[in-house]
């Protein structure tokens, strides 16, 4: 058993410990009215877009997102957040330390040793969703967990959804698709795009995502009987009617989009072991990018 099917097994009591501690975390998260910007890479931006349209959505305030590489030196924000497991990757770094002097700043990571909590003005430590796999899930969905409470949602149900999920087997048939297409909409398009990335990521499969209406405009075309169309969250049925016509296999439920992320997981560390892939240690890949 690889460490990923591990880490993904575990998220429910992740989950719990994280809305456990957001209360606690709160002096160093965003206040209501700040103007903010959250910052990563890989699925950090993912965390980054997700928590920017959940806050912005709770009326808390403008809230941008941006990859590491390219946040914009002319705007001014009241505080910006940097997401980054290992707290080493490059890129957050540089953007860390070209942060304006009179800004205050945030670090959310698992590794209580890291450049990135050493030189942030103030930390989130989420050391219980450390990851030995390079493909991160807990640690992703745990930060994203601790954010939503954080912002005021009802979250105590979520771990026990979650280990029901994890208990169930994946659909019939899913696991023979060859192509992927994940949907989804408001913050949990954010989230699909975290699927797919785990897919390809893990086990070097096609996979793609969009924000839900914008399936008909174009990508609807590229689906067939090899397609699995899986929606992460609310999406219009007659959407997925559109999708089933093609010939796709349809996934979707009432379930959070987090709950269906933690499935997604479970897909693509199963795809792994079926194309004989290792995915504790994927192509071309490492668990932080560190540039010279």
């Amino acid at each position: 058993m690889s460490h990923l099917t591990d880490e993904i097994a575990s998220q429910p009591e992740c989950w719990a410990k994280a809305i456990e501690m957001a209360p606690s975390a709160g002096p160093a998260l965003p206040a209501p009215g700040e103007r903010v910007a959250v910052i990563g890479c890989g699925s950090s931006l993912n965390v980054a877009r997700c928590y920017a349209a959940l806050r912005e959505a709770a009326g808390q305030g403008e809230t941008d997102a941006f990859p590491a590489s390219e946040v914009p030196a002319t705007r001014r924000y009241d505080r910006m957040v940097y997401v980054s497991r290992t707290g080493t990757t490059t890129e957050v770094l540089d953007a860390l330390r070209a942060a304006p002097p009179q800004v205050p700043t945030t670090a959310i990571t698992a590794d209580p040793g890291s450049p990135l909590l050493q030189e942030a003005g103030a930390v989130v430590l989420l050391d219980f969703s450390a990851e030995r796999s390079v493909v991160s899930s807990r640690f992703i969905t745990s930060a994203l967990v601790l954010l939503r409470a954080h912002l005021g949602a009802d979250l105590r149900k979520l771990p026990d959804a979650a280990a029901q999920a994890l208990a169930r087997p994946l659909p019939p048939g899913l696991a023979e698709r060859t192509e992927f297409t994940f949907l989804g909409r408001g913050w949990a398009a954010a989230v699909a795009d975290e699927a797919a990335l785990k897919l390809r990521e893990a086990s070097r499969t096609w996979a793609e995502s969009y924000p839900a209406l914008e399936y008909r405009h174009g990508p609807i075309s590229v689906s067939d009987e090899n397609t699995a169309v899986w929606a992460l969250g609310q999406v219009p049925p007659s959407l997925l009617a559109d999708a089933r016509r093609t010939g796709a296999m349809i996934v979707a439920s009432d379930a959070d989009p987090l709950v269906g992320l933690t499935s997604a997981q479970r897909l693509a560390a199963e795809l792994a072991e079926r194309k004989g892939i290792d995915p504790d240690q994927p192509r071309a890949l490492s668990r932080s990018v560190i540039l010279a």
